[in-house]
């Protein structure tokens, strides 16, 4: 199994990811109030997983590969959870004067 991507494919990627570059950076200047946050996010995760799937070579590889970064992402979100959690329950516990 050839585990490689075309030169189309990869430079397909690198216009789409250039295209979501200049979409970010216009973007930046309009104001869309609370939406801003959430549009950047959103393209970001776009531009992350296009990253992962085709220059990490996850797209086409074994199932095993599949594992590892499900779980990579599983173990990121739980690291983030905690911290949230710890940054949120600072405040439960009064200080002694």
């Amino acid at each position: 199994m050839d585990r490689t991507h075309s030169p189309k494919s990869y430079w397909t990627n690198c216009l789409v990811l250039l295209l979501l570059l200049g979409l970010t950076w216009s973007l930046s200047y309009i104001n869309f109030g609370v939406f801003n946050l959430c549009l950047s996010l959103a393209i970001s995760f776009v531009k992350a997983t296009l990253i992962a799937l085709f220059f990490m070579h996850i797209k086409g590889s074994s199932r095993l590969l599949h594992l590892a970064a499900i779980t990579g992402l599983f173990w990121l979100f739980l690291m983030l959870l905690l911290t949230l959690g710890d940054y949120y329950t600072r405040g439960w516990v009064a200080t002694p004067r």
